[in-house]
């Protein structure tokens, strides 16, 4: 089944080996009709890959398969050094402490814009940063431009229900800056299939920065370009078009967060 050592599960004393109470678990998922299994491992059991693997596929006859990821270290940093933790001198941050000094959406989201096979950095500067350095600030950032989008908008008199924005012409939408945000929210439906299917959620988070990077970049234009304005006075068929982009980034930003477990916000505090 795929291990080329025989991996004993019982020793000469009569007691369980490390083995056995694991394949014992894989069992149990096995028998209760679960068709894919995930475990998360750290770095430093890489060797137990192959024989945990050889385990379920003996257990279920091949038919359910075992997706293992290894994690690697997360290095934590304080006024820009790196913090060393020792539990010999009492000297080490749980996670629950991290939770509690930035909040679980900045942690999940700045644990997720590594790979789980690749070193993370947790700068506690760097992720209360307001700046494009930060990832989880600069698209939630997005979210809350939009929101304002959408408050000033209706405050003009501008029609921006779902039914009126669904039927907008995007016909005008022809700058190529409104372009790139199109083509980049098109990629969406594919890849939270592929992100699912390969069990890689940090690809939602780098496509939602980049998702941001697209929307800040033409909001930018804007500010010397009126015409890339998504408020267009005395044209509300125009403004509508324009905010129906807005409001489709929104909508996938507001998505995307809501896979990693993190809430959207209307406006930055």
């Amino acid at each position: 089944h795929g291990d080329d050592v025989d991996r004993p599960v019982k020793k000469s004393d009569g007691g369980w080996t490390y083995f056995a109470p694991d394949i014992a678990y894989h069992y149990d998922k096995v028998e209760r009709g679960f068709d894919m299994l995930i475990d998360v491992f750290g770095a430093d059991h890489g060797g137990y890959v192959k024989r945990m693997k050889a385990a379920v596929s003996a257990l279920s006859d091949g038919r359910v398969p075992l997706d293992i990821k290894l994690c690697q270290l997360v290095k934590l940093w304080k006024n820009g050094e790196p913090f060393k933790m020792s539990k010999r001198a009492g000297n080490f941050v749980t996670l629950r402490d991290v939770v509690e000094q930035v909040g679980p959406g900045v942690t999940r989201f700045h644990m997720l814009t590594r790979k789980n096979d690749a070193p993370l950095d947790f700068d506690f500067d760097k992720v209360l940063e307001q700046s494009k350095d930060n990832p989880v600030f600069y698209v939630q950032y997005a979210h809350a431009r939009v929101s304002s989008v959408l408050r000033k908008a209706a405050e003009a008199g501008i029609d921006v229900s779902d039914a009126a924005l669904q039927a907008a012409d995007l016909s005008g939408l022809s700058h190529e800056a409104e372009l790139e945000v199109a083509r980049k929210l098109a990629e969406w439906p594919r890849l939270v299939e592929i992100a699912a299917r390969t069990n890689e959620p940090h690809r939602v988070a780098f496509y939602l920065y980049e998702l941001a990077s697209d929307f800040h970049a033409l909001w930018n234009r804007g500010n010397d370009e009126p015409s890339l304005r998504f408020i267009q006075e005395g044209d509300a068929a125009t403004s509508q078009a324009k905010i129906a982009l807005a409001k489709a980034v929104a909508v996938v930003i507001s998505a995307g967060l809501g896979i990693l477990g993190v809430e959207a916000v209307d406006e930055m505090r």
